[in-house]
C-alpha cells in the first residue's frame, strides 16, 4: 500500500474510532428503541486498525521492509 492511502486510511479510521466512541457513550434509551449496532465494539475494532495503518505508515517513512538485513543473516 502507498504512504498516501496509508495516511488517508489511518485518517478515517481514526475519525471513525471517535465517531463510534461518541455514539456508544450516548445513553441508551430502552423505552424508544433498542440498541442494535454494537458501537463500543465497532469502536475498538476501528481503533485496532487504526493502530496497524499507523505501524504500517511508520514502516514506510522509515522505509524498512520488514526483513532483517543480510548481515544479520549470516553466521560465522
Amino acid at each position: 500500500m502507498s504512504l498516501d492511502l496509508t495516511a488517508a486510511l489511518g485518517a478515517l479510521f481514526l475519525v471513525l474510532t471517535i465517531l463510534f466512541g461518541w455514539r456508544g457513550a450516548r445513553p441508551s434509551r430502552p423505552l424508544a428503541a433498542p440498541r442494535l449496532v454494537p458501537w463500543r465494539f465497532l469502536m475498538l475494532l476501528a481503533f485496532a486498525i487504526a493502530i496497524g495503518l499507523g505501524v504500517h505508515l511508520v514502516s514506510l517513512v522509515r522505509g524498512d521492509d520488514g526483513q532483517p538485513p543480510v548481515s544479520a543473516l549470516i553466521t560465522r
